[in-house]
């Protein structure tokens, strides 16, 4: 969650008929921020980003069975991942409100809210890459089996976004879906209703999660990688017109400057591998060092 947000406007009502269609729209979209189990109280976000990890670490465990390499590597791939993500996450989110939290700057950084998706990237990439390195298994082949796992957990994390209701979701809205959260954990105003952003990133991830899935074995090595940079990289940049997030350069907001960056990174990829293989597809000519080629 992010607190520096601009308030959501109330749209122009079209009459009470349509006040009372708003209003019971709203509130006929619940959210649930918690879920009391034998006096326990989850909070479902948390919940959600859980699952984001155990889905990510079946997807990989799978991949590394069909190519031939330890499934137990799963679970450490996991430990590094959820420990470098949360760090990076979480320092992300320092320095992106700096202004906000500096007044006790210790003890933000250990608070259990506040964590951003970019952070939380890179920290699980460095953390990851730093484990691969102690396998030996600095490939291009772990970038590919990391693809389609990381667009699978940002999906469902984003349903954790949607059930709590944790003010992700978009500008005020008319659209015939647009939904409100009204007892989220970052309520909108009664009656107001806003896109559902986190729906819409569900979809499109889980689309590209799919669609990398099924090219796993139908791309030369490192290809997968590249469209995945390319395919998340577009969809922050798209979404991010829907969302209210603060400008910092003209129109584009942080999180779509960083996607530009991801985008083209992924582009200059792609470009490169098609230059020096002549194709993307596998079975094309031939690296000398196969899927083994290092990265780093």
């Amino acid at each position: 969650m992010r607190p520096r947000m601009p308030p959501l406007p109330t749209l122009p009502s079209r009459g009470r008929a349509d006040d009372r269609t708003a209003h019971a729209r709203a509130s006929l979209h619940g959210v649930l921020k918690q879920i009391d189990v034998l006096g326990l109280h989850l909070q479902t976000f948390g919940i959600f980003f859980a699952l984001n990890f155990l889905a990510w670490a079946a997807l990989v465990a799978r991949r590394l069975r069909e190519i031939g390499r330890p499934v137990d590597w799963a679970y450490e791939l996991l430990f590094a991942a959820l420990i470098g993500g949360l760090v990076g996450a979480r320092l992300y989110y320092v320095v992106q409100n700096y202004d906000v939290v500096k007044h006790d700057l210790v003890g933000n950084i250990f608070s259990g809210s506040g964590l951003v998706w970019y952070g939380g990237l890179m920290g699980g990439v460095i953390a990851v890459l730093a484990w691969a390195r102690w396998r030996g298994f600095l490939t291009l082949a772990l970038l590919d089996l990391c693809a389609p796992a990381l667009a699978l957990g940002y999906a469902i994390g984003r349903i954790g976004c949607q059930v709590s209701g944790d003010g992700d979701y978009g500008k005020a809205s008319n659209l015939p879906w647009a939904m409100g959260y009204p007892h989220g954990a970052v309520p909108t105003a009664p009656g107001v209703r806003v896109q559902p952003t986190p729906i819409y990133e569900t979809l499109s991830m889980g689309l590209l999660a799919l669609v990398l899935w099924r090219l796993r074995d139908a791309l030369r090595p490192g290809a997968l990688f590249g469209l995945y940079l390319v395919g998340a990289g577009l969809e922050r940049f798209l979404v991010e017109f829907a969302r209210r997030n603060e400008h910092v350069l003209g129109v584009l907001t942080a999180a779509q400057i960083e996607s530009v960056v991801l985008l083209t990174g992924g582009v200059v990829w792609l470009a490169v591998l098609r230059r020096r293989h002549g194709t993307l597809r596998a079975g094309g000519a031939a690296t000398p060092a196969g899927s083994r080629t290092v990265v780093a």
